[in-house]
């Protein structure tokens, strides 16, 4: 068995659920097992982000003792569209 946490943040709620996961399990797994996609219907598993700690992680990936699973929203903003319409307007 593995222990893990599972979490996902809204900008005015969040939610961690810790897990004792089967060796062997996946990111996956873990977020199904959470029950955060049913409390939380906005949050679709087909075009679900995921990381691990911060850092991108495939949903089939393995999960360690002690993972931190990250559930990610979308970007409301193109990062870029935004750094470039802020230059914009200091012209």
């Amino acid at each position: 068995m593995v222990n893990v946490e599972v979490a996902y943040a809204k900008p005015v709620e969040q939610a961690i659920v810790t897990l004792a996961m089967e060796d062997g399990a996946t990111v996956e797994a873990a977020i199904k097992a959470s029950g955060l996609l049913e409390r939380f219907p906005e949050i679709g598993l087909s075009e679900l982000n995921a990381g691990i700690f911060g850092v991108a992680c495939k949903l089939d990936q393995p999960v360690r003792e002690g993972d931190r699973i990250e559930i990610y929203r979308p970007l409301v903003h193109d990062p870029k569209e935004a750094r470039r319409q802020r230059a914009l307007k200091s012209f």
